[in-house]
This record gives structure tokens, sequence and C-alpha cells, in this order.
């Protein structure tokens, strides 16, 4: 196309030839404005698809102020997690507990839903309830991932 557009000039007076140079910038800004537009309007890629988050069906969008994950206790309320039978742990140092106890709080913590951990943890901490090192460390860490994502 480009030895065209030169043979094509050598035709020409050398004063018409700014006016070839001219027009063969501008159709080739068009040609690129054009391929630009169409590829704005294609549908994203599977890749560009994966990289957007996927929001919980139980979000409220209120990303800054949620109080889902946070782990302050704002108020006294005491929500149970199917797990009255913690309540007799109150106030016990977690060197106390004995292996049926720490069997309990497993239980409790292993059959939560990750959404619920957070709220659990709020709930121990409104009842007095210690949690074991190991066991905290692992449930803050769940927390901090759900944060994350």
């Amino acid at each position: 196309m480009f030895l065209c557009f030169l043979y094509f000039c050598s035709l020409i007076k050398s004063d018409c030839m700014w006016v070839l140079v001219l027009i063969l910038f501008l159709a080739i800004g068009t040609l690129f404005f054009l391929a630009y537009v169409l590829r704005k309007r294609r549908p994203n890629s599977p890749r560009e698809e994966a990289a957007k988050p996927t929001v919980p069906a139980d979000c409220c969008g209120q990303h800054a102020v949620c109080e889902r994950d946070s782990l302050l206790n704002k108020g006294l309320e005491i929500v149970y997690y199917d797990d009255e039978e913690l309540d007799a742990l109150a106030g016990i140092s977690p060197i106390d507990f004995t292996p049926e106890q720490l069997q309990q709080l497993e239980y409790v913590f292993y059959t939560l839903q990750e959404k619920d951990v957070a709220g659990w943890l709020r709930s121990l901490q409104a009842r007095n309830i210690q949690l074991p090192v190991d066991l905290r460390e692992e449930a803050l860490f769940i927390v901090s991932e759900r944060r994350n994502r």
C-alpha cells in the first residue's frame, strides 16, 4: 500500500504532495481510532471477568462502615451460634481449660461458616470467653482473609 502511495505521489506535482501526506495521516489516524473504539466495545475477556471481585449476597455495599467483619464489640448484644454450652467457660483462662472444654470450643469453631467467625468472636468477647492462642490465631486469619477478598 505504501509503495502504491509513493508511485501515485511521483505522478503528482510536488506542490500537491503535502495534501496527500495530510490525507494519509488522517486515514491512518481514523483507522487507529476505529480500532480503539471497536476494542472498547467488545465484551470483556474471561481474564478481565475473573479479575473483578465478587460481592457476597449478604453484602450491604457500605464497605467503609461495614460492621459484619469488625471484631470490635460495639454493644453488649450477645448472639449465640448454637453454642450456649460455652457460657460455662466465661472468666476461665484458656490455660485452665480441660480437654473436653477445648473440644467443645473447637467443635463450634470448625462448624461455623466463614462469614460467621467475626460475629462469633464478638459474641465470645461479650460473654467474657477467651480462646486458646492457636484457635484465636486461626479465627483471626479467617477474618483477615475475608476482609482482603
